[in-house]
């Protein structure tokens, strides 16, 4: 087999892990299983508080350790990387599967948010572990067209998964069909809700056989001498703690470091309450929910393409500072849709222009977005010095997960304090906006740009 051979197949198995983990984001964070939550608690208001404070509290967890443990593997070298990524791949599978046993009428919150919390740390810190290995994969020419092309192949996985759910499992609450009017596969009892809690057990299988190819293809350098896990744990405070001491003399790093943690959080605020925003405002089945995914994923998959592309034309700050203005138009105007008014405008209860208005939100969010998530990866290629490139994106996993658990507490505290899930996204608004405007002080090529 060729290098070049090599060098493709590695990097299409680089693209599988985005294919074979995004349907965690997909299914259960936002579409399918987190607007069945919401169904089986009640009132729609109990269910955003009681997801935000599961979602931020998994978030400080990962934010905790995640620092530590991409010190521990660059210690350790990459050969590393791959083991952690084992390792978290069966949190992802043992969280997912469980999610199963979320009963509807008497549903075990502690055990389910308990089981969504482990699988959640599985996929962040698997991820982790996979985007440290980009800068490996191609020259930094064609680091934002690989970024753009790793997101977008995620977004299809992710698609795919959505519709064989929506169309082979997942029931409406009511007529108990699925979106092609058939009962669920498998013989599942559509009145247990046995098709949607099967969503669990799918996503843990759906990765486990996509994740075949990352393992066959995607290959590190051999071990370093002289490095066992055991030193690398002890060095890895230290190492964390040079790092972070750096940072006050590359003011652009330090300014898009700090910008991304911000809006990073906010779209994944957005991300985590879509689907029991649209539920509980709108009073959306899991099957609506779940068409309006499907329109959110494919923009997602497209305009991360076109993001990428956009990179190598104009640079990836254009690319971030138009995605968040957009972020920041279409959340605002969520806040203005409910079941009875569209941007102000009184609508009757049987209206259609509620939905199609959302819809229409849902595929800006998921557009912007993509592009957005594509252009920050290539963003830090550029912030970093090519021989600490390991230790930006250390840096970056570190902001990334640092305030993770904001947007969902200040989403969960804003809707128990206000009462309405409308004003419960408010919070999210403000984290754009810091974030666009530290922007302004990011280098577009970092400190070497004249």
């Amino acid at each position: 087999m060729t290098l070049q051979r090599m060098s493709r197949r590695r990097i299409w198995g680089w693209y599988c892990f985005d294919w074979a983990s995004q349907p965690y984001n997909t299914l259960l964070l936002t579409f399918i299983f987190a607007p069945y939550l919401k169904e089986v608690l009640g009132e729609g208001t109990a269910a955003q508080s009681a997801w935000g404070y599961g979602v931020g509290t998994a978030g400080l967890f990962i934010a905790i350790l995640a620092p530590l443990l991409g010190s521990m593997a660059d210690r350790c070298g990459p050969h590393m990387r791959l083991r952690f990524i084992w390792i978290f791949s069966g949190l992802y599978i043992i969280g997912a599967s469980g999610l199963w046993w979320t009963m509807p009428g008497d549903p075990n919150l502690i055990m389910t948010l308990l089981f969504f919390g482990v699988g959640l740390i599985g996929m962040e810190f698997a991820t982790i572990f996979t985007n440290a290995m980009m800068p490996d994969l191609a020259p930094r020419a064609a680091i934002g067209r690989i970024s753009g092309a790793g997101w977008a192949f995620g977004y299809l996985g992710g698609l795919v998964a959505l519709v064989m759910v929506l169309a082979l499992l997942a029931e409406n609450s009511a007529t108990g069909k699925t979106l092609i009017g058939r009962d669920p596969i498998l013989g599942l009892d559509a009145h247990a809700r046995e098709g949607t809690r099967a969503v669990g057990p799918f996503t843990a299988l759906w990765y486990a056989i996509f994740m075949i190819p990352f393992f066959a293809w995607v290959r590190e350098m051999p071990p370093r001498a002289g490095v066992r896990l055991g030193q690398a744990a002890r060095q890895a405070w230290p190492d964390l703690r040079k790092a972070l001491r750096t940072l006050p003399g590359r003011r652009s790093l330090t300014a898009f470091l700090a910008s991304s943690m911000l809006y990073r959080d906010a779209l994944n605020g957005i991300y985590f309450f879509g689907g029991i925003y649209a539920a509980g405002v709108l009073g959306w089945s899991v099957v609506e929910v779940g068409v309006f995914g499907i329109l959110a994923v494919i923009s997602a998959a497209l305009f991360a393409w076109l993001g990428g592309l956009g990179d190598t034309r104009f640079g990836p700050k254009p690319i971030i500072a138009v995605s968040i203005l957009t972020l920041v138009g279409v959340t605002l105007a969520a806040i203005f849709v409910s079941r009875s008014t569209v941007f102000g405008i009184s609508v009757l209860p049987e209206s259609f222009a509620p939905d199609i208005a959302f819809f229409a939100i849902g595929a800006v969010i998921g557009g912007a977005g993509g592009a957005l998530q594509a252009s920050s990866r290539c963003m830090l290629v550029f912030q970093v010095d090519p021989s600490h490139i390991t230790q930006g994106f250390g840096l970056y996993a570190l902001t990334g997960k640092a305030t993770a658990f904001v947007a969902p507490f200040a989403v969960a505290l804003a809707t128990d304090l206000s009462g309405s899930q409308q004003m419960g996204i408010t919070p999210l608004l403000a984290l754009f906006l810091f974030g666009l405007i530290l922007l302004v002080w990011v280098k577009p090529y970092g400190e070497t740009q004249i």
